[in-house]
């Protein structure tokens, strides 16, 4: 008798692990970097400037349905896209990696953590389907960052499409910002920048 409440209480415990491991289960995707891409658009009065930033790395968590994620972005690999000339593509991407705009010598990376994803009510065929909120880091400034994007989770992979715009003044860059510079007048560039991305994260 006292070998089965033995063996009762041992099949018991290990239900109970199996349970508790089975509620632990995390989910993770590794961003495809090959795969994935940042497409960047800034403006100012007389025009706009498009190009493209990397992506180092990444990862989304998926706990039973609780999305969490986050990626490191390589500030350096900031590439123009609309200027033809060598020379003057060349010349706008060292200003931007300048201390006037991202200061990349100094600060390399930059990283978002998403805090919450929610799913959107009322989708209709090509909308967007969840609403991502996250922490934006640039230049060591942190903000909440919140955007609508398509995300589809099939098999082993991952796939987060949308389009992020982003307020450079919160992350002090300063130049030519209105938000600085008051009197700046028609020279003044937009704070305000989108951040088109195309994610693709593998299990």
């Amino acid at each position: 008798m006292k070998n089965i409440f033995v063996l009762t209480e041992v099949f018991a415990i290990l239900m109970l692990m199996a349970f508790i491991n089975n509620n632990l289960h995390v989910d993770v995707y590794k961003v495809d970097t090959n795969l994935s891409s940042l497409e960047w658009t800034g403006e100012k009065i007389t025009r706009k400037h498009t190009g493209t930033i990397k992506l180092l790395k990444g990862e989304i968590k998926n706990n039973h349905g609780h999305i969490t994620g986050n990626f490191e972005i390589d500030m350096n690999s900031i590439v123009n896209t609309d200027v033809s000339s060598p020379e003057g593509r060349t010349k706008l991407e060292a200003h931007l990696k300048s201390p006037d705009f991202f200061d990349v010598v100094k600060f390399p990376n930059a990283t978002f953590v998403i805090k919450s994803v929610s799913p959107l009510n009322y989708i209709q065929p090509g909308q967007f389907t969840h609403n991502v909120t996250g922490q934006l880091t640039i230049k060591d400034k942190t903000n909440e960052v919140s955007f609508d994007a398509n995300i589809s989770m099939q098999d082993n992979k991952v796939t987060c499409t949308g389009t992020a715009v982003i307020d450079r003044s919160k992350f002090d860059v300063r130049h030519q910002s209105k938000t600085f510079f008051p009197e700046i007048g028609d020279r003044v560039v937009y704070d305000n920048f989108t951040l088109k991305f195309n994610v693709v994260a593998i299990k």
